[in-house]
C-alpha cells in the first residue's frame, strides 16, 4: 500500500497505546471497512503489518509504503471513505509473498522544508528580509557534502554508542535545491537519501547544518559528531520533514515485467500525490 499523510497532529506512525497513530487511524479503517477482523485490529502482526519507515511525531509522508494481507477485492476507495483527510490510501498493489516494506528496500528519500531566514548569521540584521544568496547556498551545500558516506550517527539519535554497529549509517546524497518565493516568504528544500535511517537522525543532522551555517558552531563540531566524541546536536522541527520515497530498486529489478507484479516506482500515482502534497502538506510547512 502507498500511503500519504500528513502528520501534524499524530504521535508519529507506529502504534502507540493511547495516543492519536498514523497506523491506528489506517487499522481502524481496514476494521471498519470489513478487511480485517477484531482480532487483527488489535495484533496487526496477524496480517504481517510492516512499514518501511517509521515517520516521527509531527512528520508527513508522500510515499510511506505499508505490506499487509488484505482480501484480494480490497479498494483504495473504501479505505479512504473510513479514513481522515489527512491521511489517503493512494494505492494497492500485490507483492511476491513474504515482501516487507521495511526490509526489502534498499533506500529512503527525505526532504525537509524550511524558510530560508532560518540560514542568517547571528549578527544579521533580524529588522532586514532575507534572501539566500548564491555563496550562501553554495556553503550549505559544503556542509551537507561532509555528511555522504557511511559514518556512525550515534550523535543523531537516542541510545546510541560510537562503536554501535546499528548506528552506522549511509548517505548516498544530501543536496539543497533552489529557493522558491510563496507569500513574500523564501523558502527551501534540502533533500536527502539514504540506505535507512534511525530516530531523530535527519532533523538532527539539518539542526546542525543550520546551526554551523548561521555561525553558532564550526564545521569542527560536524567532524567531531562522526566520530567517537560525544556531541550535543540541535534538532530541528519536525513539521518540516517529509517521507518522499521508498526505493526497491533489487525488487524491481528481479520482478518487474513478470506479468504477475507490479513494479515499485509508484510514477503511475504521480498526480495523485502531487494533488495531495498541494492541498496538505504544503500548507503545513508554509504555516509552521
Amino acid at each position: 500500500m502507498l500511503l500519504a499523510y500528513a502528520g501534524q497532529g499524530y504521535y508519529g506512525f507506529q502504534r502507540n497505546p493511547g495516543v492519536k497513530t498514523i497506523e491506528e487511524d489506517l487499522l481502524l479503517a481496514l476494521f471498519k471497512v470489513g478487511y480485517i477482523n477484531e482480532q487483527i485490529l488489535n495484533n496487526s502482526r496477524l496480517i504481517r503489518l510492516d512499514r518501511a519507515s517509521r515517520t516521527d511525531k509531527g512528520v508527513s509522508a508522500l510515499g510511506q509504503v505499508v505490506s499487509l494481507k488484505l482480501p484480494i477485492n480490497a479498494s483504495v476507495g473504501e479505505i479512504n471513505a473510513n479514513l481522515s483527510p489527512e491521511i489517503r490510501a493512494v494505492a494497492l498493489v500485490k507483492v511476491t509473498q513474504g515482501f516487507s516494506s521495511r526490509t526489502y528496500s534498499n533506500a529512503r528519500s527525505y526532504s525537509y522544508t524550511l524558510p530560508t531566514f532560518a540560514f542568517a548569521h547571528l549578527t544579521a540584521d533580524s529588522s532586514l528580509l532575507f534572501w539566500l544568496s548564491m555563496e550562501l547556498r553554495k556553503q550549505i551545500d559544503a556542509v551537507l557534502r561532509l555528511f555522504l558516506g557511511s559514518h556512525s550517527f550515534h550523535n543523531f539519535t537516542t541510545g546510541k554508542t560510537p562503536l554501535e554497529s546499528s548506528a552506522f549509517r549511509t548517505i548516498i546524497s544530501f543536496i539543497c535545491g533552489e529557493p522558491f518565493i510563496i507569500d513574500g516568504i523564501e523558502f527551501v528544500i534540502i533533500r536527502i537519501k539514504g540506505k535507512s535511517f534511525m530516530l531523530h537522525q535527519i532533523r538532527k543532522m539539518v539542526g546542525l547544518v543550520i546551526a554551523i551555517v548561521r555561525g553558532l558552531t564550526s564545521l569542527e563540531t560536524l567532524r567531531k559528531s562522526l566520530a567517537k566524541t560525544v556531541v550535543n546536536i540541535p534538532l530541528a522541527p519536525s513539521v518540516g520533514l517529509l517521507l518522499e520515497k521508498v526505493h526497491y530498486k533489487r525488487y524491481n529489478r528481479k520482478y518487474e515485467g513478470d506479468g504477475i507484479h507490479t513494479s515499485l516506482h509508484w510514477s503511475k500515482w504521480r498526480r495523485e500525490v502531487d494533488s495531495f502534497k498541494k492541498r496538505l502538506i504544503m500548507p503545513l510547512l508554509i504555516k509552521a
